[in-house]
C-alpha cells in the first residue's frame, strides 16, 4: 500500500505542479516532492542557525586556549561552516548543519595540545589524517563493520563522558570549580564573576527548557550583557571591552596545519580517536535525524537518506578543517530543530551555509563574549551529550563497567583519549578473562593494542 505523505504543516500536498511551473529551487531540491515548500526550507534553514550559532563564538573560546588566535579561528570556524554546510545541501542534499563540534575542540585544546603537549600546528595535522581516514571509510563504505566491532555501551559511554568532560571546562572557565591542595577542586568564590555566570546558566536552561529558538545564543548574549558592568560598576576585572563592530577576517591559522609533523606512532591513538568520535557522531547524528522525521529522511531500505554521501561530506569537512585553522568539522544534532520545523531538502543546509558567511566580518563585535558567557552553553551542550546514558545496559556489568570507566575518566583525567583507552582496554580484558573472547572483534582487539603503545609512550 502506498504511503500518504503529510505535509509538516497539517495539509496533504496538492498534485505535482507542472515543472515548468516551479520555481527553480523547487525543481533542484525537489521540495514539493518531499512535501514540503521553499517558505518552510528557508524557516528551517534559519532555525537550524539560530539553534547552533553558538559555536561561532564558542568554538574560537576553546581553540584560543590551545594558542590559535581567536579572531583567526572565529574566521576558520565560519569559513568551514559555510562550506561543508553548502556541500551537503548541494551534494548530499541533507537538510543537516555542518560545522566544527564541540568534543572534537575539546579534544584539540585540552587533551593533543594542553595535556600531551603538541603544538597545535602538529594537532592540526591529527585533524587532517584523521579526515583523511574518514574519507576512506565513507568512500568505501565500510561503515557497517566499524559499527559492527565496537560495541554500543562503548559509542554511548564516549558521547557521555564528552559531554561530561565540555561540562567540566565550562564550569572551570567560569570559574565556578577551581583546584584545590585539599580536594584536588572546590567551589570558586562567590563574587560578580560567579554570580553572572550563574544567572546566565539558570537564564539560558530556562530558554532550553522553553524551547526557544536560539537558545544557547540567547544566553551568550544575555551573559555577555549582565559581565559588561564587570570592572565598571562592581568586580576587580573588566571582562567586556569594546574593539570594534567589524574588521576584515583574520586568516592567520590557514595553512599553518603541520601535515608531516603529526605522522608519528605515538601521535596515532589521537588520531584513531578523533576518527572514531567523528565516526560515530556524524553516523548517530544521520540515523537520529532521519528517525524524527519519519520516512522523509529515509531511503527506500529505511536507512538515513542520501547516507554515503552525507558521510563523505562529513569526511572531507574534518579533512579541509584543519588546513583552515581549526579542528574537525561534524554533523550538528541541532539540525532537528529544522526537521522539527519540517525541512526536508538541502536546501535548509544551503540557508544555513549563507547565514554564516556575515559573521567573517565581525569579528571585533565577537570577541566582547567572555569566558564566562560561553560557560553556560558548554554546560548545557554537556547536558545534551548525556542523553545515550539511558541506553547502556547497566544491567550487564562486561557492558557497564568499561563503558562507566570511560565516561567518569575522561573529565577525572581530563582527557578525552585516556577515557577512551581505559573504556576499550577493560573491555577487552574483561571479555578475555571471563571466557568471551569470541566477542572481541579484530577492529577492538587493534584499537586495544593503540591504546597500550599510547600509554607506553606518554
Amino acid at each position: 500500500m502506498q504511503q500518504t505523505t503529510t505535509h509538516p504543516e497539517g495539509r496533504s500536498p496538492a498534485a505535482a505542479p507542472d515543472p515548468q511551473n516551479q520555481h527553480f529551487l523547487d525543481r533542484w531540491f525537489g521540495v514539493t516532492r518531499r512535501g514540503s515548500t521553499l517558505r518552510t526550507e528557508l524557516l528551517a534553514g534559519v532555525a537550524t542557525f539560530l539553534a547552533g550559532m553558538y559555536i561561532i563564538v564558542v568554538n574560537p573560546a576553546v581553540l584560543s586556549a590551545a594558542g590559535i588566535p581567536f579572531t583567526s579561528a572565529l574566521s576558520a570556524t565560519v569559513l568551514i561552516s559555510f562550506l561543508s554546510s553548502l556541500a551537503m545541501g548541494l551534494y548530499a542534499r541533507n537538510p543537516i548543519l555542518v560545522a566544527p563540534g564541540m568534543g572534537m575542540n575539546a579534544l584539540f585544546t585540552y587533551t593533543l595540545v594542553l595535556g600531551a603537549g603538541l603544538s597545535w600546528e602538529v594537532a592540526l595535522g591529527c585533524v587532517f589524517w584523521s579526515g583523511v581516514m574518514f574519507a576512506v571509510l565513507a568512500m568505501f563504505n565500510v561503515r557497517e563493520a566499524v559499527i559492527d566491532a565496537i560495541p554500543a555501551s562503548l559509542r554511548y559511554a564516549i558521547t557521555c563522558g564528552i559531554g561530561l568532560f565540555i561540562t567540566f571546562i565550562g564550569l572551570q572557565n567560569a570559574g565556578f570549580i577551581v583546584g584545590s591542595n585539599a580536594t584536588l577542586v572546590s567551589l570558586g568564590t562567590i563574587d560578580a564573576q560567579l554570580t553572572t555566570f550563574f544567572i546566565g546558566l539558570v537564564a539560558t536552561a530556562i530558554f532550553v527548557i522553553q524551547r526557544f529558538n536560539g537558545a544557547l545564543i540567547m544566553g551568550i548574549a544575555l551573559t555577555t550583557l549582565l559581565a559588561a558592568p564587570m570592572g565598571h560598576l562592581w568586580g576587580d576585572e573588566v571582562v567586556v571591552a569594546w574593539s570594534g563592530l567589524a574588521a576584515w577576517p583574520d586568516f592567520g591559522a590557514v595553512m599553518q596545519v603541520d601535515i608531516l609533523g603529526a605522522l608519528k606512532v605515538a601521535y596515532l591513538p589521537f588520531i584513531f580517536v578523533m576518527l572514531f568520535t567523528n565516526f560515530f557522531d556524524a553516523l548517530s547524528c544521520f540515523m537520529a535525524l532521519s528517525e524524527s522525521a519519519g520516512d522523509s529522511l529515509k531511503d527506500k531500505n529505511g536507512n538515513p537518506r542520501n547516507l554515503k554521501r552525507s558521510m563523505t561530506v562529513d569526511a572531507f569537512a574534518s579533512m579541509i578543517a584543519a588546513p583552515l585553522g581549526t579542528s574537525a568539522a561534524q554533523t550538528f544534532i541541532e539540525s532537528g530543530a529544522g526537521v522539527a520545523q519540517g525541512g526536508r531538502t538541502g536546501l535548509v543546509a544551503v540557508v544555513i551555509a549563507l547565514l554564516f558567511l556575515p559573521f567573517l566580518f565581525l569579528s571585533p563585535l565577537l570577541s566582547l563574549v567572555p569566558s564566562i558567557a560561553t560557560a553556560p552553553a558548554l554546560v548545557m551542550v554537556g547536558l545534551f551529550m548525556m542523553a545515550p546514558i539511558s541506553k547502556i545496559d547497566w544491567t550487564h556489568f562486561d557492558q557497564a563497567f568499561p563503558a562507566f570507566l570511560a565516561i567518569i575518566l575522561m573529565p577525572l583525567t581530563y582527557s578525552i583519549t585516556l577515557g577512551i583507552a581505559f573504556g576499550f582496554m577493560t573491555f577487552v580484558l574483561i571479555k578475555t578473562l571471563t571466557g568471551r573472547i569470541s566477542e572481541i572483534k579484530p577492529a577492538m582487539w587493534i584499537t586495544a593494542a593503540l591504546c597500550v603503545v599510547m600509554l607506553a609512550t606518554t
